[in-house]
């Protein structure tokens, strides 16, 4: 029996982590999880050790007031993989945290395997040399990590975007649904609100969005409510604001029948691309965490359809310019009879045709049961 310890600490991580989960136990049958991450996770292995909602925290002011919390989370995990005593420990993302789990692990004897790589060519770009000191294997997932990594003489396995997997898995069960009946919509085309799936981020772009949509009568706007998030966190939002309506764990669903979107930077810009839906990616962060990270990030986009496509597809609205006028200005561009849309298409053609086929988690699993014999 190999034990494995796997640790996701955000949304998206979580999903990927469980679809690499259930394809290692469809290859091998002598295979034990335990684990961090949420209900995604959950569906394959169980209750896991600590979920993400209590894990997930953004921005550099945020962490510093969350540090006592996270050092102490740290502190658990390391005690508790030593009680556990894996064959090796799964790390998925999430690299403040991981990373020095890693190291720790290294220093222990534990094999490390790391699947979806820090964004160590956006910023920090020296944990590149701690990732070739602490990392038995790594994946990545985007096209241009396996180059930059070359660079450095480290060698990485290129699998693909599990998101493509994601994204199939979930088409072949919706053909024969009907989704406006399913979540008591009416005929009116869709505007879809992807946030983000913390506390912070949603307070600080769901005002600014919603203010952008007043004279938008013709839509319904549906808000992608975060599994982590409590449906009552969205109550005083929908007070405030006429036709909206808010939908929890059901982004995929949204996403199929909306007309265009409003995202925040992620994850998610890919996951709205892939649906092909029209997007204006929306960032907003706190003052100082932005000025920080300006410094800091060595990229010329925040979204993954433009640093895939290496070029700006969708726009990128960005703190100061992340407002209402700019919101509604850059949206009417983008529906079925703005200038930008059938451009827009052109490029999700394009970032298509670079991402390939699927098949990430299936690969992975494959990879770490060889890498494991």
């Amino acid at each position: 029996m190999k034990k494995y310890y796997v640790i996701a600490g955000e949304a998206s991580g979580d999903l990927h982590a469980a679809n690499m989960m259930k394809a290692l136990k469809q290859k091998s049958k002598d295979i034990e999880f335990r684990f961090w991450g949420g209900d995604h996770m959950a569906s394959v292995a169980g209750k896991p050790v600590k979920h993400i909602q209590d894990l997930a925290f953004m921005g550099f002011i945020e962490v510093v007031a969350n540090l006592r919390t996270i050092l102490g989370n740290i502190r658990f995990c390391k005690n508790d993989i030593s009680d556990y005593k894996p064959d090796a420990i799964i790390l998925v993302d999430y690299p403040g945290f991981n990373l020095r789990i890693a190291s720790w692990a290294k220093e222990n004897g534990i094999k490390v395997i790391y699947y979806i790589s820090p964004q160590v060519w956006a910023w920090k770009q020296k944990r590149v040399y701690k990732i070739k000191k602490v990392v038995d294997k790594m994946f990545v997932i985007l096209p241009f990590e396996k180059s930059f990594y070359a660079q450095f003489d480290v060698e990485v396995d290129y699998v693909g975007h599990p998101l493509l997997d994601a994204i199939d898995q979930y088409q072949e069960k919706i053909e024969e649904l009907d989704l406006r009946e399913k979540h008591n919509l009416d005929e009116r085309p869709i505007i879809a609100l992807l946030p983000g799936s913390r506390k912070q981020e949603v307070n600080t772009k769901l005002p600014i969005m919603l203010n952008s949509l007043k004279s938008f009568e013709d839509y319904q706007f549906i808000v992608a409510g975060a599994p982590a998030l409590d449906p009552d966190f969205y109550k005083p939002y929908m007070k405030l604001y006429d036709n909206i309506k808010v939908i929890h764990g059901a982004t995929y669903d949204i996403l199929t029948l909306s007309t265009a979107a409003l995202v925040t930077s992620g994850t998610a810009t890919l996951e709205t691309a892939l649906f092909r839906v029209p997007q204006v990616v929306c960032y907003k962060g706190s003052p100082i965490s932005y000025q920080i990270a300006k410094r800091l990030v060595k990229i010329d986009y925040i979204s993954l359809v433009n640093l895939i496509l290496n070029r700006e597809a969708v726009k990128e609205l960005i703190q100061s310019e992340c407002n209402s006028k700019n919101i509604k200005s850059e949206l009417l561009k983008v529906l079925p009879k703005g200038e930008k849309f059938k451009q827009l298409n052109a490029d999700y053609d394009d970032l298509i045709q670079i991402l390939g086929k699927g098949g990430a988690s299936d690969k992975v699993a494959e990879s770490i049961l060889n890498f494991m014999k």
